[in-house]
């Protein structure tokens, strides 16, 4: 499984998954949450601000992480600016990116090893309804890795088709980009049911 994870000595790297992850969940839902106003556009980005200030991860990984969502920002406003007013596709544009880029944090700061086994500890209870923890853990730390995962491998297409002098444009990009995550998605089903997973 491909990991995001940047070491690090700050306290959210120290701090336990299983709290980390439900409070990053709590921020994330508050900002998404937001009512589509110009305030509440300020306010989603200054609580993605926040979240790398504080913890001392920097404003140079925030852009890394803005950077590469890009595409994410282009095709989210694009189509909202078309059917809603501008303050309501501004508003929603940047709740979408504070959301993902303050998510991005539980990968970022935790390795994936540990996010398993506080997933697993937080589901043991369901244990008795026949619902295997172990399984349902591995599940959420794919979803949670896939739109990180998914950013990286935009970065990567858009950089190989500069390095060939391909011209930019939605059109040139979308198909290489879907072949490269559906080969992806392939060859974690691979892995995952080599592992007796699937």
């Amino acid at each position: 499984m491909l990991t995001l994870y940047r070491p690090g000595t700050g306290w959210l790297h120290r701090a336990p998954a299983g709290p980390k992850a439900l409070a990053l969940l709590v921020i994330v839902l508050a900002v998404s949450l937001m009512p589509s106003t110009w305030l509440a556009a300020a306010v989603g980005a200054g609580v993605a601000v926040a979240c790398y200030l504080v913890p001392r991860i920097g404003l140079a990984e925030l852009g890394r992480q803005i950077v590469a969502v890009r595409w994410i920002i282009v095709v989210t406003f694009g189509f909202q600016v078309i059917f809603l007013p501008l303050e309501s596709a501004t508003a929603n544009t940047v709740r979408v990116v504070a959301a993902i880029v303050i998510a991005a944090l539980l990968v970022l700061t935790t390795r994936v090893g540990d996010l398993l086994d506080a997933f697993e500890l937080g589901l043991g209870g369901f244990r008795r309804f026949g619902l295997d923890p172990a399984r349902v853990a591995l599940v959420l730390a794919v979803a949670i890795t896939t739109v990180p995962v998914l950013a990286r491998i935009a970065v990567g297409v858009r950089e190989s088709q500069r390095a060939r002098g391909a011209r930019a444009g939605i059109r040139s990009f979308v198909i290489p980009f879907l072949v490269v995550s559906l080969k992806h998605a392939d060859d974690l089903g691979d892995a995952l049911t080599a592992r007796g997973v699937a």
